[in-house]
């Protein structure tokens, strides 16, 4: 890493990632049917894509992906709410989400703009071009699909069910390593710096409203018709799924891709779950190749 790269860079760099702007992206807030959302724009001229994070992640889990594609594309983040830099609700039903996404569109005058969500993201993506297709020149999903082993996931869940507070994001970064012992420790690190943040009286929390349990029925049950809004929405529709997840597995992609038609399915060679860290070339490049091919705005 030389003196003037940051660690993102030097993370990207390092997993193959192309820069060539390193400019960090704008952090803005927009106007929410119920409060204010976070979002980051990485700016320039080319067509508008909307990115929306999985459950308990941020709008920073896509920083490698933006890096390698903000030449070529207008790529925006958004923190979901209760998430990240954005408000927190007294509830979260899927349909919240969906307005969130709308209200976003419209207050950046970006329709119709490609739209790419991995895991809880790609729930509230898939509702969102059923709801309004209009609105999209694209769906993307990544990481979810009617079939999902939810179970697998229960690991890491628990890791963040477990920490309440922290002394510092290296002390979290340390348990989490522990946890996933294989994992990349300065990926997990800039992973953790993201989704933290220091309160008041010194230690550190997460960004996510931890206040009530999430409502993972009413998710399940959405992600089991994920084909269906797909189809419905009749846009061009691609799925991301990493090679060695154990969350999404080939028999799944392989029935998305029967169930919804045309859509194409991309599987990442050495990524689980988030493809999106795990392997940011391989989605950058699933995401140009299908965006390209598809036009846009």
């Amino acid at each position: 890493m030389t003196l003037r790269e940051s660690p993102l860079e030097a993370l990207a760099r390092e997993m193959g990632v192309e820069i060539g702007d390193p400019s960090p992206p704008a952090s803005r807030h927009v106007e929410g049917p119920d409060g204010a959302l976070h979002l980051l724009d990485w700016g320039g001229d080319g067509p508008p894509a909307l990115l929306l994070h999985g459950g308990a992640l941020t709008a920073q889990t896509w920083d490698y992906v933006a890096l390698g594609l903000r030449a070529d594309f207008r790529l925006i983040a958004l923190d979901l709410r209760g998430h990240g830099d954005s408000h927190w609700a007294e509830t979260y039903p899927l349909a919240a989400y969906v307005a969130d996404v709308l209200a976003v569109v419209d207050q950046l005058g970006v329709a119709p703009c490609h739209l790419a969500g991995m895991s809880l993201g790609g729930v509230a993506a898939a509702l969102s071009a059923r709801a309004a297709p209009d609105r999209f020149a694209s769906l993307a999903l990544v990481g979810v699909a009617p079939g999902v082993d939810f179970a697998s996931t229960a690991r890491m869940r628990g890791f963040i069910g477990a920490v309440d507070t922290a002394a510092s994001v290296d002390a979290v970064t340390a348990q989490a390593l522990a946890v996933s012992p294989r994992s990349h420790p300065g990926k997990v690190a800039y992973r953790m710096a993201a989704l933290l943040t220091q309160t008041v009286a010194g230690d550190w929390r997460w960004k996510q409203d931890r206040r009530r349990p999430t409502d993972f029925p009413a998710i399940l049950a959405a992600v089991a018709a994920l084909d269906q809004f797909a189809a419905a929405s009749g846009l061009p529709t691609l799925l991301v799924r990493g090679g060695r997840s154990r969350v999404l597995d080939a028999a799944a992609g392989e029935a998305f891709a029967r169930a919804v038609p045309g859509a194409r399915v991309s599987v990442a060679p050495d990524a689980g779950h988030n493809v999106q860290e795990d392997n940011p070339v391989h989605l950058a490049q699933a995401f140009r190749d299908f965006w390209t091919s598809v036009g846009g705005a």
